[in-house]
């Protein structure tokens, strides 16, 4: 059996579909298992020892200069390789019309979410056969029904992203211990208060516990050096690629971060994990692991200190 994979972004979604392949490759031991995302993030689908070949869209950055021919020979390209197998079945746990058209492309029998259920109802034209799934399910439990629907196999397989932390090494980070500390995403609204930041960095070094930031864009890392400017000992990291990012936060004992993917990049990693809402419902995308996790706060719900620092001594404890 050979079976596609759909799944384009953005970070926390390719994350939380981690788990079909690892259910399916337990239901199916000998199938083929590809998956299609977008270039950005294909270092995710990689890391996952189930997965045999990434195909990376460009769907982002095609938008962009759609009267461009690079683009067009790009798009041609892409299309020429995904047609290029032939699937048994091919499988979009996205529901999104953008979603829905590479799945189109591909040979294969096309599942995925009807229209009433959807993200966009217009996804499900593409789709041979679909199904309805409940919308206030966790998006990781989503992902995974769809899949048992669609295969016809049994839910309730126990959670397993199936990816490892990769076996690498930073010369800038000596500590023999460290937190990982999450304070950017994509969203004013689901920032945490640059002063709490600071608070819950000073205290972590004082337990030996020196905070690792991650950043992305200048905003995101002149964030990250007030912060650092604030707590002094906290690591402002250099620019990471996902893996290393995955190596920095597989080797932490803690990671700390509000609504952005790369939370559920440290749980998937079984990493112990303290998510902050401010703006967004964890109940559909908290983060969800096999070891010790917790979502604190909720829409107009901004977490104390006294309540992060509570979580953290628990977590530290166990």
């Amino acid at each position: 059996m050979r079976i596609l994979l759909v799944k384009t972004s953005s970070l926390g979604d390719v994350i939380h579909n981690l788990p079909v392949a690892s259910d399916l490759r337990r239901q199916f031991p000998d199938a083929v298992i590809d998956w299609c995302v977008e270039e950005s993030f294909a270092e995710i689908p990689r890391l996952h020892p189930a997965v045999a070949e990434v195909i990376p869209v460009a769907i982002r950055r095609w938008r962009k200069s759609l009267v461009s021919r690079q683009t067009w020979r790009e798009i041609g390209a892409f299309r020429k390789r995904l047609g290029a197998a032939h699937y048994d079945a091919v499988l979009d746990t996205q529901g999104l019309i953008k979603s829905g058209l590479v799945t189109f492309c591909a040979h294969g029998r096309c599942y995925g979410y009807a229209a009433e259920v959807a993200r966009e109802p217009l996804a499900s034209w593409f789709y041979d056969k679909t199904f309805v799934i409940p919308p206030n399910a966790h998006a990781v439990e989503r992902n995974r029904w769809l899949s048992a629907a669609a295969f016809d196999y049994p839910v309730g397989l126990p959670l397993d992203y199936g990816i490892a932390t990769p076996d690498l090494s930073f010369p800038w980070l000596i500590a023999p211990r460290h937190a990982v500390l999450l304070t950017a995403t994509s969203r004013d609204d689901k920032l945490w208060e640059e002063d709490r930041w600071i608070a819950v960095a000073r205290q972590l070094i004082e337990r030996g516990l020196p905070p690792v930031l991650p950043s992305g864009s200048a905003v995101e890392r002149q964030r990250a050096e007030r912060i650092a400017a604030g707590a002094p000992g906290t690591i402002v990291a250099p620019p990471l690629r996902l893996r290393e990012l995955a190596a920095v936060l597989g080797h932490a004992e803690l990671a700390i971060g509000v609504d952005t993917g790369l939370v559920h990049f440290a749980t998937a990693l079984g990493v112990p994990t303290i998510a902050l809402y401010t703006a967004t419902d964890p109940a559909l995308t908290g983060v969800l692991g096999t070891r010790h996790f917790r979502n604190l706060g909720g829409p107009g719900q901004s977490p104390a200190v006294a309540d992060v620092m509570a979580a953290i001594t628990q977590e530290l404890q166990q």
